[in-house]
């Protein structure tokens, strides 16, 4: 027979006790139990604290004690009546000897106690020998629940490398045994899985860790935790929950290129702003542990650039100045990836970052013409002959190809009759007079096409300046008509008059201003001449 049947039949010889002829004495009163109650009125009731062991299956009613007065003289006067919590249902009463019964099973963890009051009459008089007084039968506990995690399944989530030690979650179970009786609802927790990385303390249910853990490894654990209650004595009930323990990230791995070189290539011809490539280290870390930023170093940084795509976490290498296949055909860069958030803790064992090399390769392109000045400036002297010579441009392939180059003059038929140039030279020459007066600059666009791939076309602009000839003879701006007073006195100033030359002077034009020879040796009038400066030449009275 084991403890648990030793005790249930301990508890029942003790319930049963109390309807016992050895037990019905006076002093039966003396009970420490808080649910005991005893009042004594007169000569008074004579009982003992009642108690029904739960859950025990009934084939007929049980004694549970007897209430009687000790002016009681067992004739038959005496009549005992029951009231209250289940009186005349799950409790009975001998109305002749005051014996109590129970009639049903009960369960202390729907109604752990009833109250009831007792009554004693005189059958003759049906007057109350004793006052009506309250008592209470106690469900005694038994070990009948077993332990519940109700908050559970629990899920918790911890860094991961915590040290051993850390606190990770606390799980509760709950008994709806008696606390307060025996050992039925005092819990010890256990781990039935999670070993060796975590432990859970026996009498908190605090879960901790107990080995380090890489989420790189592992980032997700299953635990199960045992309750049981007797304190985990045998023959007790137990229950068990699962605790879902997730690993967070921390920056503990630093990128990795899984090359020590890439090989790319790029066209001379590629734009400014080109990509040129991909490449990217890996990050075992997640989320922000795993951003990374690439640095180009050294002086290639100058011609190449390199971004970092933020979802993907690539370095986008592309074209910040353009190449030359003909200067320079290949390039060796030197990149870095460094991860944006650092770890002062694992900061210690060294910087985040590697390196790696990226080899570019420049790609030949068939490239236009290329002049020798971003725009040319020629001068000739107006009313040069035809077939003057104005100057002469150059071009030349820049590929190894180095095609033969061919000139012409664009977009204006009014100045390919003023100029022609010669096809394979690029000579430029006058077809006409030029006229400083009429046009002192000439802007013409030449083309320059390889003849091998006549789709190579590059422009130019030249600009022919035509130098001043002195062919203009001074003119006067306007026709002077003046009026003389008669009076007007000898001497007297009546006009200033200028003049204007068509040509061009650097210093500035020189007048001299006479009187025409037929009008000199007859003429009332003189003319002083300020040699065309400060003062303007007058015209006075002679």
């Amino acid at each position: 027979m084991n403890c648990y049947a030793w005790l249930s039949l301990l508890l029942t010889l003790s319930h049963l006790w109390p309807c016992l002829p050895s037990m019905q004495n006076h002093n039966t009163h003396k009970m420490n139990h808080p649910f005991a109650t005893l009042q004594r009125v007169k000569r008074g009731w004579v009982w003992s604290q009642f108690f029904v062991l739960e859950e025990q299956i009934l084939t007929e009613p049980l004694c549970v004690g007897q209430l009687k007065s000790d002016s009681d003289k067992h004739d038959g006067t005496f009549k005992y009546i029951l009231t209250g919590d289940g009186a005349g249902s799950i409790f009975t009463i001998d109305e002749y000897t005051g014996t109590i019964h129970v009639t049903q099973k009960l369960d202390r963890e729907e109604k752990p106690f009833y109250t009831l009051r007792a009554q004693a009459i005189n059958r003759n008089t049906q007057l109350p020998v004793e006052p009506e007084s309250e008592f209470i039968i106690k469900v005694q506990d038994i070990n009948d629940q077993e332990p519940k995690f109700l908050d559970g399944p629990y899920e918790a989530t911890v860094p991961e490398m915590s040290p051993e030690g850390t606190s990770v979650i606390q799980v509760t179970a709950t008994d709806r045994d008696d606390p307060a009786y025996g050992n039925s609802a005092r819990l010890l927790y256990s781990i039935l899985q999670g070993q060796p990385y975590f432990s859970v303390e026996p009498k908190t249910g605090v879960i901790r860790i107990s080995s380090q853990m890489d989420r790189e490894t592992k980032e997700q654990y299953f635990v199960i935790i045992q309750a049981k209650d007797m304190v985990g004595q045998m023959g007790g009930f137990s229950g068990t929950t699962t605790v879902t323990i997730n690993l967070s990230d921390i920056n503990d791995n630093k990128p990795i290129f899984q090359q020590k070189f890439y090989y790319m290539n790029i066209s001379e011809a590629a734009p400014v702003g080109s990509t040129i490539g991909k490449i990217m280290a890996e990050d075992s870390d997640i989320g922000e542990n795993a951003a990374m930023n690439y640095v180009i170093e050294g002086q290639e940084s100058l011609v190449f650039d390199i971004i970092t795509n933020n979802e993907t976490q690539e370095g986008i290498v592309i074209l910040k100045e353009r190449v030359d296949f003909e200067s320079k055909r290949r390039y060796s860069i030197r990149v870095k990836a460094i991860n944006r958030q650092m770890d002062d803790h694992f900061m210690k064992e060294g910087p985040f970052e590697d390196t790696t090399i990226i080899k570019i390769s420049v790609e030949d392109a068939d490239e236009p013409p290329v002049f020798t000045s971003q725009n040319y400036v020629m001068e000739i002297a107006e009313g040069a002959t035809n077939g003057s010579f104005v100057g002469a441009i150059t071009a030349r392939d820049p590929d190894n190809a180095n095609s033969p180059i061919r000139y012409s003059i664009v977009h204006s038929t009014y100045l390919k009759r003023l100029f022609s140039i010669n096809a394979h030279s690029g000579t430029i020459i006058i077809n006409k007079l030029l006229d400083r007066e009429t046009a002192a600059w000439h802007n013409i666009t030449v083309t320059a096409t390889e003849m091998r791939n006549p789709e190579q076309v590059s422009e130019v602009t030249v600009y022919v300046q035509v130098l001043d000839v002195n062919d203009h003879a001074p003119e006067f701006p306007k026709h002077y008509e003046i009026y003389v007073c008669e009076n007007t006195r000898s001497g007297q100033l009546i006009q200033t008059i200028s003049a204007v030359d068509k040509d061009d002077s650097v210093e500035g034009h020189h007048f001299y201003f006479t009187l025409a020879r037929e009008a000199t040796n007859n003429s009332n009038f003189t003319v002083r001449d300020n040699q065309g400066r400060k003062k303007k030449n007058v015209l006075q009275i002679k």
